[in-house]
């Protein structure tokens, strides 16, 4: 069982790089968090830094309630499943699996019997006698988790996985960890910059930018009501729709004016505004070609459409502004024509000019 706590974490390097900033975070224990974010965001380095590969500069981290800082690696009952494989070469699977026991001293039957229980949970047993040159990506990967468990950690962290592995072998992959997870309920800390990944293994998500938590929710809270700008345009595919709006108050009622439209905000709005400049977020998936009792509509030009199989993706303007927009697949949008779509006012975003949430 173990909890985990980031308590004011800063990461300096030479030269007074901040990559982490003042990084607070509670991991209840069983938890699966996953830290997402765009490359450089700092959620690899906060990852070494919990697992010791990385030092401080400022502020604690605790497992358990224990100070780890000056903690090495060994030291923190965790294990840690890097993005290569860092496997032995001249070792067969079994030695690779059962290493970590070795080291410690364990006795050869308990080695065998618990290295043949995790490749039996990992369907690894008929390779126990390969070595990695003659393994698939996958099967690597699933070598290197079963080095992990075999230690039996309070704390398992995942450092981008599957970033190696080909589209099936990733979802194959990903339905392991969560059932592995599932069954073990170990807590477990996750680095992906797949927000597909976060989105269908996470309990908790974590969302960086510059070394800063942005936004930290469960799946559904992060992608129904994102605090801002960035999250919104970061989750989901395709990206948020963003169009530039102009908010206006007339007898207490709120307007977000797009060029000619003048779309009637459903809510009261209780905002101090120093400009009155937003942006109305709206994803393509609720962007309808028919009407419904809360729908807006809303005239748009077809620029290209794209055939996804079960749905068509639409790209056209809305005046100067581009709008992607997800129908049907066998939906009759043509190229070069001005359609009427609605959009579902209740899954509208509006957020200020400084990019924070006010709808």
């Amino acid at each position: 069982m173990a909890t985990i706590q980031f308590k004011n974490v800063d990461k300096i390097y030479s030269g007074n790089e901040c990559v982490v900033k003042d990084f607070n975070l509670d991991i209840e224990d069983g938890e699966f968090v996953v830290f997402l974010g765009p490359s450089g965001c700092g959620k690899s380095t906060t990852l070494r830094m919990l697992s010791g590969l990385e030092y401080i500069s400022n502020g604690e981290v605790l497992i358990d309630g224990k100070v780890v800082n000056n903690l090495s690696p060994k030291d923190r009952n965790i294990a840690m499943v890097f993005q290569s494989y860092a496997l032995y070469p001249h070792m067969t699977v079994f030695d690779n699996i059962g290493f970590s026991l070795k080291m410690a001293g364990e006795s050869k039957s308990e080695i065998n019997r618990q290295v043949r229980h995790v490749a039996d949970m990992l369907q690894l047993t008929p390779l126990l006698n390969r070595k990695p040159k003659a393994l698939s990506g996958g099967q690597r990967q699933r070598v290197a988790m079963g080095r992990a468990l075999v230690r039996t950690p309070e704390v398992f962290l995942f450092d981008e996985p599957l970033s190696n592995l080909d589209a099936k072998l990733r979802n194959v992959m990903r339905a392991e960890i969560k059932e592995l997870h599932k069954k073990h309920r170990k807590t477990t800390v996750y680095v992906t910059h797949d927000q597909v990944e976060a989105m269908t293994l996470a309990d908790k998500v974590v969302i960086l930018r510059d070394g800063v938590i942005e936004q930290v929710g469960t799946p559904k809270e992060i992608y129904h009501h994102p605090i801002n700008h960035f999250v919104a345009s970061f989750i989901g595919s395709p990206t948020m729709n963003m169009l530039p709006v102009v908010i206006e108050t007339e007898n207490d009622e709120w307007f977000a004016r797009l060029n000619e439209h003048s779309i009637n905000l459903p809510r009261a709005l209780e905002i101090e505004m120093t400009t009155r400049s937003g942006v109305l977020g709206i994803r393509p998936c609720d962007v309808h070609l028919h009407a419904s009792v809360d729908s807006i509509a809303l005239d748009v030009y077809i620029d290209s459409t794209e055939l996804l199989g079960s749905t068509t993706q639409v790209n056209g303007k809305v005046g100067a502004y581009e709008i992607v927009i997800e129908v049907e697949g066998d939906a009759d949008v043509k190229v070069g024509e001005v359609v009427q779509f609605y959009l579902d006012s209740n899954k509208m975003h509006i957020f200020n000019s400084h990019g924070s949430v006010i709808l």
